[in-house]
């Protein structure tokens, strides 16, 4: 089983985070930002991964120490967890409509982090959580992740729709590229390691 646990304490956040690449979509998740549990939730599910987090943040400051640092913790046990990469797709991507919002979210887990985010929230808000730290969010995941990680909304109205949108998009993408190659072996780069 391809699995990882991180823990990451600072001054600002202290968080414990676990996954397991080859689980079953679960998603145990307590940030204390609703809406971002549920897009987590998602991220598991739609991911076929296991994920477990508990994070204490400085909520009463904002929502972005909590968000990014989850982020960061995330990418690095996916990171981990992946090991020495052996049989994976590495590649993945996926096209993915949310009523009237469609995302596609492309990956390359092949060491690299590179981020290219082309999505506007209609609104700066959805709930009580700050539309803008969806972005800092998968920044935070692929600088730590090691990956090359493009994110685009082609069209959508409602910031709901178009948050939940991304995470179901990339998690498909992720566990496309995560998943293993029936028909390779070994690690997917002609240099012979990622």
């Amino acid at each position: 089983m391809r699995k990882a646990q991180i823990q990451r304490k600072t001054a600002e956040t202290n968080i414990e985070l676990a996954v397991n690449l080859d689980g079953t979509g679960r998603g145990d998740v307590a940030s204390g930002v609703g809406f971002f549990d549920h897009m987590l939730q998602l991220f598991a599910r739609h991911g076929a991964i296991d994920l477990v987090v508990k994070a204490a943040g400085d909520l009463q400051v904002d929502q972005h120490h909590t968000v990014e640092d989850t982020g960061i913790c995330l990418g690095q046990a996916v990171r981990e967890a992946l090991g020495d990469k052996a049989g994976i797709r590495r590649y993945g991507h996926f096209a993915l409509p949310m009523e009237e919002a469609l995302v596609t979210a492309a990956i390359d887990l092949g060491g690299r982090a590179v981020f290219v985010f082309q999505a506007d929230f209609p609104s700066p808000k959805i709930g009580e959580f700050d539309s803008e730290l969806v972005y800092d969010f998968w920044q935070a995941f692929s600088a730590n992740a090691l990956c090359n990680l493009h994110i685009q909304l082609h069209y959508g109205r409602n910031s709901h729709h178009i948050a939940e949108a991304i995470f179901k998009a990339v998690a498909r993408a992720f566990r496309m590229a995560a998943g293993f190659d029936e028909r390779l072996s070994g690690v997917p780069s002609t240099k012979g390691v990622l």
